[in-house]
């Protein structure tokens, strides 16, 4: 009897590590995004979720929490240096509290469309990322969210006509709203959930917002004017923590991890221009007036905007050292 329960004590004693090893195997990963989870952005996720479940055979679950619950992205970047999440969605403006120079891709008339924005991507993205995972983080993968464009109430087609209006710009964007500020443009902070407010109570004549935003909310009924000159491309990425990247790149399945990681990202790219160009013909149809600029009117956008970088570029607005380098890439590019 005495032996049978030492033997049973042997076994539960060089059980209990190996139960150990087995716990520590077992890795929670709670990812915070701003998208609803009823877009292309929240099932992205959630397929990507699943896929790494299958792929670690359930040792690794990534808990996704849509909708903005955990805040701002101010706030989930601070639960990410606390630990308390692991990863998180970010936009330009989110990734930039990060690494500041990440905005310089959105300066209003830099970058013009979907082609020259990879152009510029493929050559720039290893030096942002490096600049992101410098700071602690890991950059996962890169999603584009779809283009600015300039609503208003009546026709926009110069400078001049949009100054002459009170415009709305995001609170969650005061690089851009700065920029717009110091070449004389009278805009009005205000957050995108009051927008619609502020619309139908007359003290915006015009807003800068994604076509994606303005059918959402419904801003067009009022604002029944779209230029359709690109202000500037938004970014999404998806971050990693230190510390949960320093636990899943040591794990044998890393490397898939990631490319299901990478391919989330195409898929998100494919999707939301598509959401983009479904959001812009849903409008049409209920009455958006989408105004046609001329290559000689755009002309006058661009030289505008040309004009006061270096002011920007001073002051601090916008990286001189990334200006420069996708103004380098841009201009061999055009000039082919």
């Amino acid at each position: 009897m005495k032996k049978t329960y030492l033997g049973l004590m042997m076994v539960l004693l060089l059980a209990v590590p190996a139960m150990n090893v087995f716990a520590q195997r077992k890795l929670t990963i709670k990812l915070a995004s701003l998208a609803p989870e009823n877009t292309d952005w929240g099932a992205a996720l959630n397929r990507m979720a699943t896929d790494w479940a299958r792929i670690s055979n359930n040792e690794v679950e990534l808990v996704v929490y849509h909708n903005g619950i955990q805040g701002r992205e101010d706030a989930v970047l601070q639960k990410l240096k606390s630990n308390a999440i692991q990863a998180g969605v970010f936009t330009s403006i989110g990734m930039s509290l990060i690494s500041p120079e990440v905005i310089t891709m959105s300066a209003p008339f830099f970058i013009r469309n979907d082609a020259e924005l990879d152009i510029v991507l493929a050559e720039v993205k290893p030096e942002l990322e490096k600049r992101i995972n410098d700071q602690g983080f890991f950059m996962l993968t890169w999603a584009k969210s779809g283009w600015l464009k300039i609503f208003s109430k009546t026709p926009v087609s110069t400078p001049s006509e949009l100054k002459r209006m009170k415009v709305g710009s995001s609170s969650e964007t005061p690089k851009l709203t700065q920029a717009f500020r110091s070449m004389g443009y009278q805009i009005t902070e205000t957050s995108l959930n009051d927008f619609l407010i502020a619309v139908n109570a007359g003290r915006l004549d015009a807003i800068c917002q994604s076509p994606i935003y303005v059918a959402s909310m419904q801003v067009f009924t009022t604002l029944k004017y779209m230029a359709s000159i690109n202000i500037a491309p938004f970014m999404g990425g998806l971050v990693l923590n230190q510390r949960a990247y320093r636990e899943l790149s040591r794990r044998s399945y890393w490397n898939q991890l990631l490319e299901v990681a990478l391919r989330t990202g195409r898929d998100i790219d494919t999707s939301i221009g598509r959401l983009e160009n479904t959001a812009v013909n849903t409008m049409l149809r209920y009455g958006l007036i989408d105004e046609q600029l001329s290559p000689e009117q755009e002309r006058v956008w661009y030289t505008e905007f040309e004009a006061s970088m270096p002011a920007l570029l001073r002051n601090g607005t916008f990286d001189q050292a990334l200006y420069d380098r996708i103004n380098g890439i841009l201009r061999r590019y055009r000039s082919r």
